[in-house]
């Protein structure tokens, strides 16, 4: 059973662009490390403090397996260390979650 992992983080306001960088790392790093990335969400319209990153693994063992990759990755840990040293991550949440709404069925054009 796949399941997929949605991070909410609380950004600075004025540290968007710092975010976007750090979205762009997890962008080719993420995969590299086994996980399939659905992506990075940065703030657009409403709230300049709330963005997302999204993606799916197999389970938690392969999770745990994944995090452990992603901690030795070069640009894991440079990605790590750039958020640590830019402070533009306030909060982070972590949650798991399983597709309940498949399969769906085809997108109908009119």
């Amino acid at each position: 059973m796949t399941i997929t992992c949605f991070i909410r983080y609380e950004i600075d306001p004025f540290g968007k662009a710092a975010f976007e960088a750090y979205a762009r790392n997890w962008g080719q790093a993420i995969p590299r490390c086994g996980a399939d990335l659905v992506g990075y969400f940065a703030p657009h319209e409403g709230s300049a403090t709330t963005a997302y990153g999204v993606y799916n693994i197999d389970n938690l063992a392969a999770y745990e397996a994944y995090r452990a990759r992603l901690a030795a990755d070069p640009l894991g840990r440079e990605n790590y260390e750039f958020a640590r040293r830019e402070k533009f991550i306030l909060k982070e949440d972590r949650i798991f979650l399983k597709l309940a709404s498949g399969p769906h069925a085809p997108l109908v054009k009119p």
